[in-house]
């Protein structure tokens, strides 16, 4: 266990500022009272870097991210910037993130607790006991492939074009990355692909199955990206880990995030080979509630819980917040996003507070 390290904190836009001060307050609550010894330093990413530096990622930003053991981040993007060139955009800084840091394979997990299977979309009996981690190819894929354009053709007509391209060492990192993860579940891993009408996910396939050979004692299956999302709404539980593309995981990680009651529920880890790691709430910056004391920061609480188990291999600190989690949910306390239409609920920093005095 690594009882010591440093964090970049990125918070963004909207309420990325918000859900990562509560993050925060549960690291300075861990650091005072069991010595974790977790050194935060604050950075500006995003539009709000944007409006600062005139960039999304200033240098400053990037350097710190790259020295820093491991990067909490809050959420970025706006209205405000949808008109500024797109280079300068808020996500153009996700993107250099995951490309610089080199971090290829993001774990979302979509897990229910049981006070909030009344908030899920699905029938409780559906979705009671819900555990999945979808491992999402996250540094190729048409999001980064080249070449990709908005034109112009002879007659006038424009044109617009994104390339999906993977490599093979691309394809078999992931594909290692998911197995790996299977092997400390219950050692079943799905792969999601369109095998039937794209070359790209024919070798996808064939790479993903024969890596699966390295890992006997993990059940291996496939499944289109349209009948994934079908069965994900059908019948969700079937799943274990699930394995994608770039694409087809993000797509599929939103879905499965209603499946818990609330986006604002859900963390993720972004990591490279090392395990250093850029952990990050599911959900967006939600301009419509910034500033509001109305967002739900338990995602971000527990994507620290992550950090702390993937990057700093502690555990035990990590169940303490996991814990508080559910003794806070466990006592009756929600956000708007959870709460049930008429039901009584509080803030931000309220849910801050709660967890906070729930770490022991």
């Amino acid at each position: 266990m690594k009882k010591s390290g440093t964090v970049a904190v990125l918070p963004g836009d909207g309420i990325g500022h918000e859900v990562t001060a509560q993050a925060i307050r549960v690291i300075d609550k861990l650091n005072s009272d069991f010595s974790t010894g977790l050194e935060c330093t604050t950075a500006p990413v995003g539009g709000t870097a944007y409006d600062l530096h005139g960039h999304p990622l200033p240098p400053e930003t990037l350097e710190l991210a790259r020295q820093s053991d491991a990067v909490l981040l809050g959420a970025v993007g706006g209205p405000q910037w949808e008109k500024i060139a797109r280079e300068h955009r808020p996500e153009r800084a996700l993107l250099s993130l995951r490309s610089e840091l080199q971090l290829f394979s993001n774990l979302r997990p979509a897990l229910l607790f049981p006070e909030l299977a009344s908030a899920s979309t699905l029938k409780p009996e559906v979705v009671s006991g819900l555990d999945i981690m979808i491992v999402r190819e996250l540094t190729g894929g048409i999001y980064f492939g080249e070449p990709r354009a908005m034109t112009t053709d002879e007659d006038g007509t424009r044109i617009g074009y994104n390339t999906m391209v993977y490599r093979e060492p691309e394809i078999r990192r992931i594909a290692h990355s998911a197995f790996q993860v299977a092997q400390q579940r219950d050692k079943r891993v799905c792969s999601v692909d369109k095998a039937n009408v794209m070359e790209v996910s024919e070798l996808w396939r064939e790479i993903v199955t024969d890596v699966s050979g390295d890992y006997p004692e993990v059940e291996l299956s496939h499944m289109y990206i349209d009948n994934a999302c079908m069965q994900l709404v059908r019948a969700p539980k079937q799943f274990d880990v699930i394995v994608t593309t770039n694409l087809f995981g993000d797509i599929l990680s939103d879905a499965a995030s209603m499946l818990t009651g609330s986006i604002g529920m859900l963390p993720s880890a972004s990591l490279d080979a090392n395990k250093k790691g850029m952990y990050e709430p599911v959900h967006g910056s939600a301009p419509d509630i910034a500033g509001q004391n109305l967002a739900n920061p338990l995602a971000t609480i527990l994507s620290v819980a992550m950090m702390l188990r993937t990057t700093f291999e502690n555990s035990i600190d990590a169940e303490r917040i996991e814990n508080a989690v559910k003794n806070v949910l466990a006592n009756g306390l929600r956000t708007a996003d959870i709460a049930h239409a008429g039901e009584n609920y509080i803030g931000t920093s309220e849910m801050g507070d709660a967890v906070v005095a729930e770490i022991k």
